[in-house]
């Protein structure tokens, strides 16, 4: 997999995590630069974490699915990316955002684990497609912080201006790049 196919990948799994990272920003009253370093840190640590799960996961049965992997990978790609697109789509119900406390430690893990299942599902993609996951793992991880960090600055700011927008480019990305794995291997 290509570097620039990495970072499309890391823009768009990072989408969830920025969109959230704008909701706390509108939410919290008073948003401080501590408050986007732990938000940050929290989404883009998961971030980093979830696809080494799963890509160490995909390792275990890689080579019994390497005749048809790339549609693993297109199938994984396209369901996240129109999950995204559906949770975009959908009205959201704003008291659910202004009430959350994001400087609770536990709501901060929960959203964390939360917007990173995605990126478990493509490190097992990345697994079945032998792409190297460090490398990949480490530049979703930094693409995240840094998404999620200005996110919170822009919700505070902006409020609900690009949240929605953000989901839909990250879904139309990741079913984009399910398609060019999938033409690639056909």
């Amino acid at each position: 997999m290509s570097l620039i196919t990495i970072f499309l990948t890391s823009f768009g799994l990072a989408m969830d995590a920025f969109a959230v990272s704008v909701g706390s920003g509108i939410s919290l009253k008073k948003v401080t630069l501590k408050d986007a370093i732990i938000i940050g840190t929290f989404f883009g640590g998961f971030q980093f974490f979830m696809p080494l799960v799963g890509w160490f996961a995909g390792l275990s049965f890689r080579e019994f699915i390497v005749s048809f992997d790339h549609w693993i990978a297109f199938g994984l790609l396209s369901i996240i990316g129109g999950k995204m697109l559906y949770e975009a789509w959908q009205e959201e119900d704003e008291e659910e955002v202004v009430g959350t406390d994001f400087r609770n430690l536990y709501v901060l893990l929960t959203l964390a684990i939360a917007t990173s299942i995605d990126a478990l599902a493509v490190g097992l993609g990345f697994s079945v497609i032998k792409t190297p996951i460090i490398t990949a793992a480490v530049i979703i991880g930094i693409i995240t912080f840094l998404l999620s960090f200005s996110g919170v600055f822009l919700g505070s700011k902006f409020g609900h201006l690009f949240e929605k927008q953000a989901e839909i480019i990250g879904g139309f990305v990741l079913i984009g790049i399910g398609f060019k794995i999938l033409l690639e291997h056909l």
